[in-house]
Formats: C-alpha cells, structure tokens, sequence
C-alpha cells in the first residue's frame, strides 16, 4: 500500500505542476471559476452566462430591465442583449493500462503509461479547477463528477497496479456522455480493426472527442543495429533478426501507415488527433488537449 500511495503522490505533484505551469490555462481556469455557472461552455443559444452573443429585436414578454439602452438609441426599435448559455461539460476520459504501455527506452525518462497516466490526470486538474464533470471509463470513477474528490479518486485508481491486463487495450465504447466530449490517451499500436468501432460510435452521436498517440523516442527514430531480439511487453509476440538496422526503412514506413490511419480516422469522426513523444515536454499536449476540448 505504501507503494500506490508513493505513487499516487509523485503521480499527484506530476499532475499538478504540469497544469499549474501553463499561464494561459491557470488564467482560463480561474476565469471559469469566477463565473456565476463553473465550467464555462457557450452552448450558442440563449441562457445564463456572462458572454455576450447576440441583439434580438425587444418582443412580448420582455421587461424594461432586459433592454439594451444603448444599442436602442441607434435604432428606432428596442434591442434585448442576449447572453450565451454555459453550463459545466461532461468530459469522458480514457487511459490505456495494457502492457505495450510499459514500455521504455534507455533514453526515455519514463513509460509510455507513466506520461499517459500523468497526462489523464492533469487534464482532470485543469476540468476540476474549471467544475466540469469527468470520469474514467472502465473503472470505479466512471461516473462523471466534478471536484477535488472525484480527482483525488482518479489519481488513486491511475496510480494502483492494473491487473489481468493484454499486451494492447482497446478503445471502449462508451454509452455516455450523449454530449460532451471524450480524450483517449494510448499508444493506439494495436489491431486497426479495434480501434475504429470506439470512435465510429461516439462520431454517430454526435459526441466529439481527441486521441492523444504517445510513443516512445525508439519507437519513432528506431535506433536499433545489429543482433536485436524484438518482443512485446507480454512475450506474446517475439521477433530476432541479425540485422536489425535493415528493418528501419520498413518500420518508419509502418509507423507513418499507423499515424496516417489515426489522423483519418479521426477525421471521418469529427474527432483531433495529437501525437506525443515521452521525451516531449507534458505541457504542449495538456495545452493542445485543453484547446480542443473548449472548441478550438
């Protein structure tokens, strides 16, 4: 226990200063918590809310308060400012615990699961701070919810050990939200085939969403000569050449098919796609994911 919880920590303090050390976010998310209904979302139609959206002509019903003086006195008829309805976004998360995640060079500082586990929750610090709900698919924490202690509940469950689990997980498909939108964080290295019916559901609901691709710097560059015995994380799979180098040209030509099918994919769904390395710095994805998710 004293393991998952040093882990849940160093995860924590991870999350938070990624979050904490992007300006642009720290001022978006205290904005949004400064507004009479948290988690600011123009939903382009009328309601309560702060932002300005459009001037309609005065008509019955409307009291002498709703009136726009200013905008009348340019015109011969009443104006009425309406205001943009915003209400707190259902964001569903979903991070890849299978084995390929393991995975980790010699040059690379961490797994790639580290960097999509700490990736996962500092996205829920940023939807915290701005009160949107959230939830984890597949796990105790799927319910949306907003706050420190659905965070907290998170951070606990990506921090403990998976079990039982494949050498590649696939993208689930999930019921709910019916709105909102959905961030997958994988290596997304597995069958093609399982990966599409996730995206295809969601895109048939209207319900939008990112994949965030993380790789390792050796899965991108392959840097390997010679003698190499290629296996995966499980021992499911397992290949040995003499001649490693020779395979690259084959390998990079692979590795761009596999990138060019997920851009496509998420394209025919409506979806965004962005491609992250582990030697990367977290905070260009985490602001990358933070503009698609308000719309950008």
């Amino acid at each position: 226990m004293s393991a998952a919880r040093d882990r849940a920590g160093w995860l924590r303090r991870d999350a938070e200063t990624v979050s904490g050390a992007l300006p642009p976010l720290l001022v978006e998310a205290r904005r949004l918590a400064l507004t009479p209904t948290p988690g600011v979302h123009g939903r382009r139609r009328a309601g309560p809310g702060e932002s300005f959206w459009q001037y309609r002509s005065a008509g019955p019903g409307d009291t002498l308060g709703m009136i726009d003086w200013r905008r009348s006195a340019r015109s011969d008829r009443l104006y009425v400012r309406e205001r943009e309805w915003e209400a707190a976004e259902t964001v569903m998360l979903w991070c890849d615990r299978g084995l390929a995640m393991d995975y980790r060079s010699d040059g690379a500082a961490r797994a790639k699961g580290d960097r999509a586990r700490l990736l996962t929750l500092a996205l829920g610090v940023l939807l915290a701070r701005g009160g949107e709900r959230f939830g984890l698919v597949g796990t105790a924490a799927e319910r949306p919810l907003g706050g420190e202690r659905q965070l907290q509940r998170i951070g606990g469950i990506l921090a403990a050990p998976a079990q039982n689990r494949p050498d590649y997980e696939t993208p689930p498909i999930i019921a709910e939200p019916k709105t909102g939108r959905i961030a997958f964080f994988s290596d997304f290295m597995g069958p093609e085939a399982d990966i599409a019916p996730a995206l295809n559901d969601a895109a048939g609901r209207g319900v939008s969403g990112v994949l965030v691709q993380i790789l390792d710097p050796a899965e991108e560059e392959f840097p390997f000569r010679g003698r190499t015995r290629f296996q995966s994380m499980g021992r499911e799979i397992g290949y040995e050449t003499g001649q490693a180098a020779r395979l690259r040209d084959a390998y990079l030509t692979r590795l761009a098919e596999r990138r060019d099918f997920l851009a496509g994919l998420a394209r025919r769904s409506g979806w965004r796609m962005i491609p992250h390395r582990t030697d990367e710095s977290p905070r260009r994805a985490l602001l990358a994911l933070h503009d698609i998710l308000r719309g950008g």
